[in-house]
């Protein structure tokens, strides 16, 4: 698969791609003869951990440190284990505040039309005060 089918295939662009694999944030990428990257399989597979990471907020360091600790060997599983429960704790955290404000939100809009209702009589007997 080249460049431009793997960055349509997973909305990412060419440029986010080259960036990846030269910042080590996916491992050197398969070339064809012609020196075109050519994803197999592998390839696609870190491409799909890495843009997953990314789209749970997983910074280009600590993808590069996990990369990096692969490429060392088994020696570091439970090193790369470690560090991928650490940023599951991360995004349970986060989850719970958006859950909490996803919360909050929902109560405000189930009760908008009443509040504003009472803002408006509120207002009113204002303006009638000032007419007096």
């Amino acid at each position: 698969m080249n460049i431009k089918e793997v960055s349509n295939s997973h909305n990412i662009s060419s440029d986010t791609l080259r960036y990846w694999e030269r910042a080590g944030a996916i491992p050197p990428v398969s070339r064809d003869r012609n020196g075109h990257r050519d994803y197999d399989a592998e390839d696609l597979n870190w491409v799909h951990f890495t843009k997953c990471m990314r789209d749970i907020g997983v910074s280009i360091e600590r993808i590069i440190e996990y990369i990096s600790l692969f490429k060392q060997g088994d020696s570091t599983i439970p090193m790369r284990k470690e560090l991928l429960i650490d940023q599951r704790d991360e995004l349970a955290e986060k989850l719970r505040v958006l859950n909490s404000n996803y919360e909050m939100l929902n109560r405000k809009i189930d009760t908008y039309d009443e509040h504003m209702l009472s803002y408006e009589w509120k207002l009113r007997a204002y303006e009638k005060e000032g007419q007096k």
